[in-house]
């Protein structure tokens, strides 16, 4: 696959921008200033992106012997300039200093790390051993998580409406995975193609916790970062692949915006053209093909999701991705296969065929 860079200043993040929209206009002051923290935090991660992007010798470090090597670091509550923190474990070392958040944040860029080697062969995010350099502990009871580009950053949640997001498997699978689609399609992070830019790192961040709980396509709840929930909103998920909501009308997180058909296709210019809203249509599109092949949902359907990254490029929208998938199916199973039926459904299930 290529090796595509992104030189943008995009900040991947697994709360919507319309999530936190909605938390800053709370009647409670806390959740007020919990949400403009996370605002004022994302414009600092923006900032540091940008100057990232210029200096490519600050960019994560490739793997000393170019295999699994993972790095976790603690911010200690400070914020994005002091990144990456205190070194707290490194790959076959031991560790500084116990920390759950930590532990988790090691445990799942390990999984992420198997995941892509076991089924795709893929050796790290750049498929060259490039470090897993994660970071938590940002800010003080900080509701989100991000990928700049080079590492992920962890916030631990206020312990009431959002916990650590390093619990959610499927959250760090996520946003790790924006990483693979930087060194693949380097899709461009707004409209039609950064919506793909989200979907992909959906898709595989359920993929990874499918796999790892060993779920196949019937038991899977399909929902994303169910496990970063807090004990004070009533919702399942963040966001779901099946046809409806995930949530709707909560007093704190507002209703997801989320469409399932392109009918409802957010055509604003907020959330950079829809990235976190319209992902819902490939979502679904992706949930309707792989229950019609059944089974093991990171076999068949996340292979071919898989090769289809190396069919697209930086600007490549939704009629893009249906004959991307569609090309796929027919090339690795032929023109009357159920793979092939099966992506046709799901696009169909959406209205983009």
């Amino acid at each position: 696959m290529s090796n595509a860079h992104d030189s943008s200043a995009c900040i991947h993040c697994i709360i919507a921008p319309y999530v936190v929209e909605h938390m800053a206009q709370h009647d409670d002051a806390e959740i007020r200033k919990l949400a403009m923290d996370v605002v004022e935090c994302a414009a600092e991660a923006r900032t540091a992106r940008m100057m990232l992007a210029t200096m490519p010798m600050m960019a994560a470090i490739p793997s000393p012997a170019q295999r699994k090597h993972r790095i976790v670091y603690d911010l200690k509550n400070k914020g994005m300039d002091d990144l990456p923190g205190t070194l707290m474990r490194e790959e076959g070392k031991p560790w500084k200093k116990k920390d759950k958040a930590a532990e988790e944040a090691y445990r799942h860029a390990g999984y992420v790390y198997d995941f892509y080697k076991k089924f795709f062969n893929r050796n790290s995010l750049d498929d060259n051993g490039m470090s897993l350099i994660s970071s938590v502990h940002l800010r003080r009871k900080h509701n989100n998580a991000y990928w700049n580009g080079e590492q992920m950053v962890y916030g631990d949640g206020d312990g009431r409406r959002l916990i650590r997001f390093t619990k959610a498997l499927d959250v760090v699978g996520h946003e790790f995975s924006h990483g693979v689609v930087t060194h693949t399609c380097n899709l461009e992070y707004k409209n039609e193609s950064g919506a793909l830019n989200e979907h992909f790192a959906d898709v595989f961040g359920i993929l990874v916790l499918q796999w790892k709980q060993n779920q196949d396509v019937t038991q899977s709840d399909w929902n994303i970062g169910k496990d970063c929930i807090g004990p004070e909103v009533d919702i399942s998920a963040l966001r779901t692949f099946k046809a409806g909501k995930a949530y709707e009308n909560d007093p704190i997180m507002g209703t997801d915006l989320q469409p399932k058909h392109i009918d409802g296709k957010y055509t604003g210019s907020a959330d950079k053209g829809g990235v976190h809203i319209n992902s819902g249509i490939p979502n679904h599109a992706f949930y309707v093909m792989a229950l019609a092949l059944g089974g093991n949902a990171w076999e068949r359907a996340g292979s071919m999701w898989y090769k289809t990254l190396d069919r697209l490029n930086s600007k490549s929208g939704f009629q893009e991705m249906v004959q991307a998938t569609c090309s796929v199916a027919r090339d690795e199973h032929g023109a009357g296969s159920a793979e092939l039926k099966a992506v046709e459904k799901g696009w169909r299930a959406v209205g983009l065929m």
